[in-house]
């Protein structure tokens, strides 16, 4: 019998040396995911197919390093700034420059171009945002605001809004037709790398390297919910097509997020390191990092990544009632972009320039043709992408297949474990009376993991229990026939051990109820962990996550050693109730727990510090010896995985 591959969520697709000297920027094609540009040092620009090692295109021009670089939606055109703060557009199916547009006064740090119209915005060091028409060589208009370099610049996608972040702490709306600022974010506490507009509904995101995510409501211009605690600057974002979440290309990892309330439905190791870019592609998330003259490429299969709201809320928003819940994407809450057509797409202040208006080919230009070159370096896959040119969109996505995704890396040498050899006894009898029918498995190796047999909190059907074990053993095959009273006088047998099972339950839980009642919420606590029922714990615990104010630290020093005992438990939901409680704890006292241990001594007797410094040690102890366990199940896949890599990253301070 052939044995399931088991594949791999995330991996590493390929590494490539881009440029002779340090990359500087890099940009994916958001409609392909398959065409990558990268700019140098060298002051070239690089274009690269993903998953090919060789170049397609070198695009030379620039004399000073290239600091940003963007592509248009259809992949036509590609646009980099460099560090002189001049600006290079070129058109990749005729393989030439198009135009130069000067004007900045330091280096770009920020480029995007216009969803429909045929116009580029810029962000400098200079603090000033400029909006260019690329037909007419010239600059429409230039917006203040600003006071440290500008990041990011993002066109809302029906063109009508630009966003932009800076170093100065703050997003800025731009109303694109008025020529003016429509509103002012603040909030982030350091400098904003990344904003992004929802898809469908008038929602901002920004991400700053204060390790916060905000999201900004477009209609009321307030802020909807912050996301905190991510384990480094955010400097990459991307909402999912459909707009249901929000992924955030954190550091080593994916976290997949939504905003009302905020929560965290998934999170994914990829060890990718800083990554600074990410598109989505055939339910595949490729993130691109760059380190020295190295470009990396890394693969996120996102069918196997929890992007919607049937992951449990986060404990800390359990306090509002259900009713708050968001509904599903197909029902926005705000108002959605009306997307215009061919006409009516460019701002206002450029609609009343003609066609007539535009500049005729100068000596200027030819010098800029002279002195910059496309050089197409694969002309295989320069063909194959960019020749030859239709009215229909022709970009690589359209013919590109999903990245095969490798296999774990203890598969292989499982199904070799599993061949049986040739002078082993392969033939197991299989009983003739066995109701439920499995697949014989063959194999010369025992079970391999504890975490294979944990048993779902949702199933259909008993767990280790088979049919035969209730019915009476018949020796002759044919006479395999049961009367129904022998059946029935068979599964009677538990059914008396059962009801002691679930009356001493019930009793555990009145007692533990009891001193509830009375407001001590350590003492009952202490009662249920006394009765030595992990199933009353768990009870217990379930409640008292439904309220963080609940918790307090000589709380924590009862609950965390059964904590640890829940997450090695073969029950999901006993390990889903221990992750949940850990990570509670974790987010209310670990920053308590390490400040008290580092703090110096007080000077004279302070007995409810030297009690609380105890108590702080215990939990430290105790969730070093968690950390352990934490960090060998962070490997495995699906829901418990991905909680379990959530919980490392949270304990990473511990080491």
């Amino acid at each position: 019998m052939a044995t399931p591959v088991v594949t791999k969520t995330a991996w590493k697709l390929q590494e490539i040396v881009a440029h002779a000297s340090n990359v500087s920027s890099l940009v994916l094609g958001k409609a392909s995911g398959r065409l990558l540009a990268t700019g140098g040092d060298d002051c070239r620009v690089n274009l690269w197919s993903i998953n090919k090692p060789n170049c397609i295109m070198s695009l030379t021009g620039h004399t000073s390093p290239v600091e940003s670089v963007r592509l248009n939606t259809p992949e036509e055109l590609i646009v980099a700034g460099s560090q002189s703060g001049s600006i290079r557009v070129w058109d990749l199916e005729a393989a030439k420059i198009l135009r130069t547009l000067m004007g900045h006064k330091a280096n770009i740090c920020s480029l995007d171009f216009h969803p429909y119209g045929e116009f580029v915005a810029s962000g400098s060091q200079d603090t000033n945002i400029k909006l260019w028409d690329i037909r007419r060589k010239g600059c429409v208009f230039r917006y203040r605001g600003h006071s440290q370099a500008v990041r990011c610049l993002r066109f809302s996608p029906d063109g009508k809004w630009l966003a932009s972040a800076a170093d100065d702490h703050t997003v800025k709306l731009w109303d694109l037709t008025a020529g003016k600022m429509m509103s002012e974010f603040p909030g982030h506490t350091g400098p904003v790398n990344v904003v992004e507009f929802h898809p469908n509904e008038y929602l901002l995101a920004s991400g700053s390297s204060d390790r916060t995510i905000r999201f900004w409501d477009l209609e009321k211009f307030q802020v909807v919910s912050c996301i905190e605690g991510e384990p480094g600057p955010v400097r990459s974002v991307l909402f999912n097509p459909d707009g249901c979440c929000l992924y955030s290309g954190c550091q080593d990892s994916l976290r997949v997020y939504g905003w009302e309330p905020e929560r965290c439905f998934d999170v994914v190791l990829v060890n990718w390191g800083k990554v600074a870019d990410l598109a989505i592609c055939n339910d595949q998330l490729i993130g691109v990092a760059f380190s020295q003259s190295s470009v990396s490429s890394y693969v996120v299969d996102l069918t196997r990544v929890t992007r919607t709201g049937t992951v449990a809320p986060d404990p800390m928003q359990d306090s509002q009632p259900p009713a708050q819940q968001p509904p599903h994407p197909s029902a926005p809450l705000r108002r959605i972009y009306e997307r215009p057509g061919a006409t009516g797409s460019e701002p206002q202040r450029v609609k009343q320039n003609s066609e007539s208006e535009r500049r005729s080919p100068s000596s200027e230009d030819d010098r800029d043709e002279r002195e910059s070159r496309a050089e197409i370096q694969n002309a295989e896959d320069y063909n194959e992408i960019f020749q030859p040119k239709n009215s229909i969109s022709r970009t690589p996505p359209r013919r590109s297949e999903p990245f095969p995704a490798p296999p774990e890396d203890d598969v292989a040498t499982a199904k070799e474990a599993a061949k049986p050899s040739p002078a082993m006894d392969v033939q197991f009898p299989v009983p003739k009376l066995e109701v439920l029918s499995r697949p014989p498995v063959v194999t010369s190796t025992p079970a391999p993991k504890a975490e294979s047999a944990i048993i779902p909190a949702t199933r259909n059907e008993p767990i280790g229990l088979k049919a035969s074990d209730f019915l009476p053993a018949v020796k002759i095959p044919q006479q395999a026939e049961l009367v129904d009273e022998d059946a029935m006088s068979q599964i009677r047998k538990g059914h008396d051990t059962m009801c002691v099972v679930l009356t001493s339950r019930h009793k555990n839980l009145d007692t533990v109820r009891a001193v509830w009642t009375t407001g001590d919420i350590k003492t009952s606590v202490d009662s249920a962990v006394a009765i030595n029922d992990l199933s009353v714990v768990v009870d217990l615990l379930n409640i008292v996550n439904q309220k963080a104010s609940l918790w307090k630290l000589d709380l924590c020093t009862t609950v965390l050693p059964q904590i640890e005992k829940l997450l090695q438990s073969k029950y999901e939901s006993y390990v889903q109730t221990g992750c949940t409680s850990l990570k509670l704890i974790l987010q209310r006292f670990l920053p308590l727990i390490t400040d008290m241990l580092v703090a110096p001594p007080t000077v004279g007797v302070d007995i409810s510090r030297e009690e609380r410094l105890h108590k702080c040690r215990v939990c430290y102890k105790q969730l070093r010896s968690i950390s352990g366990l934490v960090k060998s199940k962070s490997g495995l896949s699906g829901r418990h995985g991905s909680a379990f890599r959530e919980l490392h990253l949270l304990m990473a301070s511990l080491d």
